[in-house]
Order: structure tokens, then C-alpha cells, then sequence
């Protein structure tokens, strides 16, 4: 699952980015208004983390922008802000939920969960490549109708592909989104997690579904786009 952290305090955006990689999330953080705005414009995430007194666009503003614009991705606001009138100005701006600081990681997590399943429940959506599916609430994959387990690293990497089907896809974007690392280009970990992905997902079945895209990194291909 993508999530989108839109949070100016460096700290706290450090803090909530390690707690959700760790539960294998992957998370895009960006610390202004817009900046959230362009990235969460461009779709793929799952879930949206905002502060609420973001510099260059805040927080409401966002929600209402995104909602205008028929965006219906969960949003969870946290804010220093705890008056039932500032709860009630976040919901009705378009929000699911509001959080205040300081929290517990704990309930910011079940917060996640939740939003989540309520995602992917309202889209009603399962990811499918030719034969290959897969279930993003429950975390399950099936190739011809057989069901495939997968490492939660190696699952991780597979949904990033699958949502970003026909689309080149760097090694430093992979590492980014999958690990939540910067890129060093020493290190081969990619080139190990998709061999042993391309084992479970591509060998023995009649086509390929992981692309080498030489000079660029990897891709997931979908012949009927």
C-alpha cells in the first residue's frame, strides 16, 4: 500500500516514515501543501497523511481541492489543533479522520489499517495482470487460479510494479518506494528481490510478466493496455 506523508515538522515526518516502512508501507513524504498536492494529483496512493498547518497550502485547503476534483482516497489530517470545532472544519473539508498530536504510533497504525480497508473496500478493486491477481486488503496473490506466497518485501515490490503497470520503473524509484532508502548504486538488492520474485511469479507459466528495461531497471507488462 502507498501512502502519502505531507508533514513540515522534519522529526515527527522521520518517525511516522520509519514506523510505517517497518510495516512494510510505502511512503512518499513531502513537508509543504504543494508539493502534496502535485504528488497526490499524479494518483497510486492508497492513503493521504496531512498535517493540517502545512506552509504553502494547508492542510484544508488540500482536502478540498482533492475532493473537488473527485479524488476519494482516504485522508487522515494530524494537527496540534483538538477543538471540536477544528475536528468538525477537517471533516467536513473532506477528511476521514483527524488525529492529534501528540499520539501514540500504536493508534496512528490502527488509524492506517482502517482508512485502508475502507479504501480498497469502496473501490472494491483487485489488481490484475493476464492470469496474475492480487488482493491488496488481504495481501494474497493468485497466478492461474494458484495461490502464491509471497515475503512481505517481495509482495510489496510486486504491488508497486502491478500499480504502475507498462511503466519503466528505476532501480532508485524501486528502492525508494519498497524499501524507503535513498538509492546507492553499490548495492544490487533490487536485481536479488526480482530474480527471486520472477521465481515465484513468471517461472513455469507460458508468458513473462516482470520486464528487464535495459538501462532503466524493471516493469511489469501488461499487453492488453
Amino acid at each position: 500500500m502507498r501512502i502519502l506523508l505531507a508533514e513540515d515538522d522534519e522529526d515527527l515526518a522521520r518517525f511516522i516514515c520509519k514506523g510505517l516502512r517497518e510495516e512494510q508501507y510505502a511512503v512518499e513524504a513531502v513537508g509543504d501543501g504543494e508539493a502534496a498536492l502535485e504528488l497526490a494529483e499524479t494518483g497510486g496512493f492508497d492513503l493521504l497523511i496531512f498535517d493540517l498547518l502545512l506552509p504553502k497550502l494547508d492542510g484544508l485547503s488540500l482536502c478540498r481541492r482533492l475532493r473537488t476534483q473527485g479524488d476519494h482516497t482516504p485522508i487522515l489530517l494530524l494537527t496540534v489543533k483538538d477543538t471540536v470545532e477544528d475536528k468538525v472544519r477537517g471533516l467536513d473539508a473532506g477528511a476521514d479522520d483527524y488525529m492529534t498530536k501528540p499520539f501514540a504510533f500504536a493508534e496512528l497504525l490502527a488509524r492506517v489499517r482502517v482508512l485502508l480497508r475502507r479504501g480498497t473496500s469502496v473501490s472494491g478493486t483487485r489488481l490484475k495482470v493476464d492470469d496474475l491477481e492480487v488482493d491488496p486488503a488481504a495481501r494474497r496473490v493468485w497466478r492461474a487460479g494458484k495461490e502464491i506466497s509471497l515475503t512481505n518485501r517481495e509482495y510489496a515490490l510486486l504491488e508497486y510494479l502491478l500499480r504502475n503497470r507498462n511503466r519503466a520503473l528505476s532501480r532508485a524509484a524501486i528502492i525508494n518506494h519498497v524499501w524507503g532508502l535513498a538509492y546507492d548504486p553499490m548495492t544490487n538488492i533490487v536485481d536479488v528481490y526480482i530474480r527471486a520474485l520472477r521465481a515465484k511469479i513468471d517461472k513455469g507459466y507460458a508468458r513473462s510478466l516482470i520486464t528487464t528495461v535495459r538501462g532503466v531497471g524493471y516493469m511489469l507488462k501488461d499487453d492488453e493496455k
